[in-house]
């Protein structure tokens, strides 16, 4: 079978079990099995860390099974533009995360005051509107996409998986946006509206209420 095979199934593969372990249904089964406490600790570690296993088999095929062509090499002095976008990502990325929780993202607080033996292992999360967040409502999304997208040279399996990977981010901000508007309801509804998604365009008129 050919490599463009194996690429489908193995990602098809991983974005079921990746939609299936994110549903509502499963996370009730956890919490049935491991318990309140117990689920709050360990499921966003969990989670996190079979994505990331899971999404292996895709990358190794990736590097291994589908042509790694070159499609354009940027030519000099233009790569020095393109990698100064790949900067600008990287240092977005650094920036956004300093404004958001990412210990909690990871799992990693979750982790900790389970152990340490906190009641509430995962409290509520707090809505950030401030830093890149006042002029995009995904800007890790945006400064990863900065980061794949301008390669000096870009190769068939390079573009491919950049492919993947923003149809992963369109797919992951819905699921996103549904979960923080069921959290924040009116005052994330008002956010939806101000601010854009992914690029800054600005809106007339448009002003956010912290």
């Amino acid at each position: 079978m050919s490599g463009w095979f194996w690429l489908a199934a193995t990602f098809l593969l991983w974005a079921l079990f990746h939609s299936i372990t994110a549903a509502r249904p499963v996370k009730q089964w956890a919490q049935r099995v491991l318990g309140e406490r117990a689920y709050a600790g360990f499921y966003r570690l969990v989670y996190n860390a079979v994505a990331v296993l899971t999404f292996l088999p895709v990358l190794y095929v990736l590097a291994t099974r589908v042509p790694s062509t070159v499609i354009w090499p940027v030519p000099f002095p233009w790569a020095l533009l393109f990698l100064a976008m790949q900067a600008a990502g990287l240092l977005g990325l650094v920036i956004t995360l300093l404004y958001t929780d990412a210990w909690s993202f990871l799992g990693l607080r979750q982790l900790w005051r389970y152990l340490r033996g906190e009641p509430d292992p995962d409290p509520p999360g707090a809505f950030v509107v401030a830093g890149p967040y006042a002029f995009v409502r995904h800007p890790l999304y945006l400064f990863s996409m900065l980061v794949i997208w301008f390669p000096p040279v870009l190769t068939l399996n390079l573009l491919v998986f950049n492919l993947l990977a923003t149809l992963y981010f369109w797919l992951g901000s819905l699921h996103e946006e549904r979960r923080l508007m069921a959290e924040f309801g009116d005052a994330y509804r008002q956010y939806q509206r101000t601010v854009p998604p992914f690029l800054p365009w600005p809106r007339p008129g448009a002003r956010f209420s912290r």
